[in-house]
């Protein structure tokens, strides 16, 4: 990501930032070889907290619903656009296209899920 500021990567095990003012400055010539180390000049961001993992965050949070017996915050049509969104994803990464969601309701289920017509559960290609 860049900004004004600087840029930042970002990874899910990491970030590293290059500050606006720490960002090297090269002049191109041809008849000199170039000896700025670019990955040098990115700092690594160090942790600040423990991090949870999600899974386990959200199996908790269902545990707790179901002994309290108490409305959860997702239902069941965010599992469903949860799995459609999955599903259009590896479309995507499948086609290399951009890929539209169909909106979701309990009126309606787009066609476009696998399986959906032949009541089949939607297959992944590995």
């Amino acid at each position: 990501m860049d900004g004004t500021h600087g840029s930042a990567v970002v990874g899910l095990f990491g970030c590293k930032i290059q500050p606006r003012n720490a960002t090297p400055k090269p002049v191109w010539n041809p008849d000199l070889r170039n000896e700025i180390d670019f990955d040098s000049t990115w700092v690594e961001v160090p942790d600040t907290e423990e991090s949870v993992n999600g899974f386990r965050a959200q199996w908790e949070e269902f545990i707790r619903h179901v002994v309290a017996d108490t409305e959860h915050r997702y239902d069941f049509l965010a599992g469903a656009r949860g799995m459609l969104l999955a599903e259009k994803g590896l479309e995507s990464h499948r086609t290399g296209a951009r890929i539209d969601l169909p909106e979701i309701s309990a009126d309606r289920v787009p066609d476009t899920v696998e399986g959906a017509e032949t009541g089949e559960p939607a297959r992944t290609e590995h």
